[in-house]
């Protein structure tokens, strides 16, 4: 068998040592085998590179998330929020978001919802140590380095052959792939995706503002694509600058006075003049969706099943969504008594995650092509339609709450 070829086989008559394998260890692999772990199921992962120690002494990683209630709820189930919110996460209970072209901006405030927070702007690297640190503890079985370079799918087990591990194969009821938008592990289970590329880079930094970011996210929609500027737990605010692909480039080979001057006009100087950053990083932004969410003995969750602008700051905290919804699938399949790997159990997981996950990915689609309309009547019809959302207050109330998992 080829190294990316999946055959059915006869199963040995001893049972899999493991319920599940997860493969890929960033934040939502390492949470999918301890949230399993916790639940009571003899979970491995795989892992090709340990993340690197986070210390508090570290500069603040570029890399950030805003974590919505529903990400935290599970990340204090999983133990592990306590020791993140202590070590640096910052908490922020507004969000302002305007349009450029039109002016028109709409307005959120955890206080008219009733809560405390809207969420937290935490470092990525920081989420991922804490979850790998707990995962000894919870019973999960590391691997790393180790890298899947096919897999075996037999009567009751998926048996993967591994490079980079001292076992050269493991087997479990139930293959989890979590390894990225870019996913080996999709692609050998022959699972298509569709979508687009954007054309556009998000452009990161961390910038140190003359006025302070008063706890607020702020996203500014300007004709070349969203500017958020996130508050950060020292003061300064996290900047995710999408722009075309060459105007990126441009803005990354600007000299600082140049890019704390563009900065301050592409943000309104909100925050007042921008008078200090650190260095700048770029990555690519397009929309991808798997086909399906399953295989045999097979599931998908993660940037592997979708991966989505990141104008509306949801893409971890969709990740974050499919593990719950996998890990309380599978805890009721055993509860009832069915192999946690059947088909018909992994339909209900796949079919629930992938039509909200799609839903969700094509509506930051929609508003990034309607914030990307440029015709004075469609500026003026879009400025009129966030003018309307922000009065009416139940329709802004679903959609504060629908972002925030509830």
């Amino acid at each position: 068998m080829s190294a990316t070829s999946i055959a059915r086989g006869e199963s040995r008559r001893r049972g899999p040592a493991l319920d599940v394998a997860v493969v890929g260890g960033g934040m939502v692999g390492a949470a999918t085998a301890l949230a399993l772990a916790r639940a009571g199921f003899a979970t491995a992962l795989l892992e090709a590179r340990a993340p690197a120690p986070w210390s508090v002494q570290d500069e603040v990683d570029l890399r950030v998330v805003g974590l919505a209630p529903s990400s935290i709820a599970l990340l204090d189930e999983l133990c592990v929020w306590t020791s993140i919110r202590s070590s640096r996460a910052s908490p922020y209970a507004q969000m302002h978001v305007w349009d450029a072209a039109s002016g028109a901006a709409i307005h959120f405030d955890a206080a008219q919802q009733d809560r405390d927070l809207l969420g937290y702007i935490v470092e990525n690297n920081l989420v991922q140590w804490q979850l790998w640190q707990a995962l000894e503890s919870a019973g999960v079985r590391r691997l790393c380095p180790a890298q899947v370079s096919g897999y075996e799918v037999l009567e009751d087990r998926v048996q993967l052959t591994l490079h980079g591990a001292e076992a050269e194969t493991i087997s479990a009821r139930l293959l989890v792939a979590a390894d990225g938008a870019a996913s080996p592990l999709r692609a050998m289970a022959g699972i298509e995706t569709h979508g687009r590329d954007y054309a556009q880079r998000g452009v990161v930094a961390h910038v140190t503002t003359e006025r302070a970011h008063e706890g607020t996210a702020w996203q500014r929609f300007l004709d070349t694509g969203p500017l958020a500027l996130l508050p950060l737990a020292d003061g300064r605010s996290s900047i995710v600058w999408s722009l075309p692909e060459a105007e990126a480039q441009r803005v990354l080979a600007l000299d600082d006075q140049a890019f704390f001057d563009e900065l301050g006009v592409a943000s309104d100087f909100r925050l007042g003049r921008i008078t200090g950053a650190t260095a700048r990083a770029a990555f690519p932004l397009r929309l991808q969706l798997a086909e399906t969410y399953q295989a045999e003995r097979f599931v998908l969750l993660g940037d592997a099943a979708h991966a989505v602008h990141p104008l509306a700051g949801q893409g971890v905290n969709l990740g974050l969504r499919d593990v719950v919804e996998l890990r309380n699938t599978l805890v009721a399949a055993r509860d009832a008594g069915s192999d946690i790997a059947a088909p018909h159990v992994l339909r209900r997981y796949a079919r629930r995650r992938r039509s909200a996950d799609t839903m969700d990915a094509l509506g930051f689609d929609a508003l990034a092509r309607i914030y990307a309309w440029q015709a004075p009547p469609l500026i003026a019809a879009r400025g009129l339609g966030v003018r309307l959302i922000d009065k009416l207050s139940p329709i802004k109330r679903r959609l504060a709450e629908h972002a925030a998992g509830l």
